[in-house]
């Protein structure tokens, strides 16, 4: 469960107990807010002797401060002025989330003597409290010392100079949060409650903020000739669906911008069984029709000006006497044939069908598929960057620059003919594997495969969606990762 921020804004603010939040560059002589909470002086010997400098995200706590109107003060450190990045400012606000405990009230003290603290800085901020407050605890029946336990709401006042801006600017911060923070609820849930049926539910929820959701059930999905995800559906007594998520908030003639997810609930590898040390961790193998779903809240939340359009295809990969083997071969929507090599490189035959289908019916400026599709990626990046591939040099451009203005990072990969070979096989028009060499890169490949000239980009994000670093803004298992990425991508080049 996230401990609830109730943050407001405001030009000044009279702090009377509870917590307050100062900030401080390193070339600042004093933090942010100083006169209002230490008439005494005390921060400044605190830092003498904590040694405390301002570094990046450095922290100083002082409880019980003589002659203060509150009961604690925390000093966070920005580090130098110039090197401050619009990212900081979410780094910021989530180790400003992590030092509050034990109070119902906040104020924070953002407007550093010789910095120009900007609306949307504030905004970020604010974002990254939200951010880091997340907590997924929903299965803990124990929840620790009493001691430990943070308010169930905590009002937050941010104190800046342009409080209306900053107002205006968080209505967008909020959407974001509700969007990751979904992407992380879903990634997170165990697979015996998020089943496909119960992920298509979720997706159906967007129903409220306006978006458009029809969930395609395996009678319609096999009418139109989805074999290849039909077929890694068919070893599990949970059926699939396939989910289609549609935000009209564009002008009517203008065409869609397509997002595609793998939502692979559970993968046992199938009749190619995994290795059970860490099986527990393929709950997340949706994580990529997660981001997708958080996405679309995001955009429907904001009230994007754009047209869009989010697909999901849903499966239990589970080995079972009616289960999908090596060897088979299945006929995909486009009509390409498939020799099924492995039964655990099941997350692309799922996204092909879904790819072919989005590319058919809606015609998109681009797709963009993101998939925790191969271990290969892992291996490549670690969790530091998600895999790029593309057929497209502009939308790759777009991507990367998305991924630093965002921190969610993307490495372009290579493409090319030599791989391509690699998945031809004797039997069919293609096999779902390559190898163990360039496992990524031969994936990738095969997805191609299915988008025509369509503009597509597919995101392995197999060591960023789960399980990735805990940072300021993070403390979660499921990352949420893409969902600000690409909402900064439509934000910055594809809003009307």
């Amino acid at each position: 469960m996230s401990a609830k921020l109730e943050i407001s804004f405001s030009k000044s603010a009279k702090p009377n107990g509870g917590l307050a939040i100062l900030l401080k560059t390193a070339e600042a002589d004093r933090a942010a807010g100083a006169e209002a909470v230490d008439p005494a002086g005390v921060i400044p010997k605190a830092a003498r002797i904590a040694r405390f400098s301002a570094k990046s995200m450095g922290g100083l706590d002082i409880v019980a401060p003589e002659g203060a109107p509150v009961e604690r003060i925390v000093v966070i450190g920005l580090g130098k002025a110039a090197e401050l990045t619009a990212h900081d400012w979410l780094k910021a606000g989530g180790a400003a989330a992590s030092r509050i405990k034990n109070t119902d009230k906040a104020a924070v003290f953002i407007d550093v003597p010789g910095l120009e603290t900007s609306a949307r800085a504030a905004a970020d901020f604010a974002l990254g409290m939200l951010l880091r407050a997340y907590s997924f605890d929903t299965y803990k029946t124990k929840k620790g010392d009493e001691e430990e336990k943070p308010a169930k709401s905590v009002k937050v006042t941010i104190v800046t100079a342009d409080p209306g801006g900053a107002k205006k600017a968080f209505s967008d911060s909020e959407a974001i949060a509700g969007g990751v923070n979904l992407a992380r609820d879903l990634v997170n849930e165990p697979p015996n409650v998020l089943g496909p049926v119960e992920f298509a539910a979720k997706a159906k929820e967007l129903e409220k903020l306006g978006v458009e959701v029809e969930i395609l059930t395996e009678r319609e999905m096999r009418r139109f000739g989805m074999g290849a995800l039909l077929g890694v559906a068919q070893g599990s007594v949970r059926p699939p669906r396939l989910a289609v998520m549609q935000w009209k908030g564009g002008k009517g003639k203008d065409r869609p911008v397509a997002f595609i997810g793998k939502g692979v609930v559970f993968d046992t590898g199938g009749i190619s069984i995994k290795p059970a040390a860490g099986m527990e961790d393929m709950k997340g193998d949706m994580g990529g029709a997660a981001a997708v779903t958080g996405l679309m809240h995001v955009l429907a939340s904001r009230k994007a000006a754009v047209n869009a359009v989010g697909i999901i295809g849903l499966v239990e990969n589970m080995p079972d006497g009616n289960a999908q083997r090596p060897g088979d071969i299945v006929t995909s929507m486009s009509g390409q044939t498939i020799e099924v090599i492995n039964t655990d490189a099941e997350g692309r035959l799922v996204l092909c069908d879904a790819l072919w289908y989005c590319n058919d019916r809606f015609k998109p400026q681009f797709m963009i598929n993101l998939a925790t599709l191969t271990g290969a990626i892992v291996v490549a990046l670690g969790n530091v960057h998600a895999g790029l591939f593309s057929n497209d040099d502009q939308l790759s451009a777009q991507l990367t620059a998305a991924g630093l203005s965002s921190n969610e990072k993307l490495w372009r990969m290579p493409l090319g003919r030599e791989y391509d070979k690699l998945i031809d096989s004797k039997f069919a028009d293609m096999k779902n594997t390559g190898g163990r060499q360039a496992g990524s890169i031969t994936a990738a490949h095969f997805l191609k495969r299915f988008v025509q000239d369509t503009p597509w980009a597919h995101l392995d994000i197999a060591g960023t969606a789960m399980g990735s670093p805990q940072d300021e803004i993070n403390q979660s298992w499921g990352s949420g990762f893409g969902v600000r990425l690409l909402d900064e991508l439509v934000r910055a080049h594809y809003e009307s």
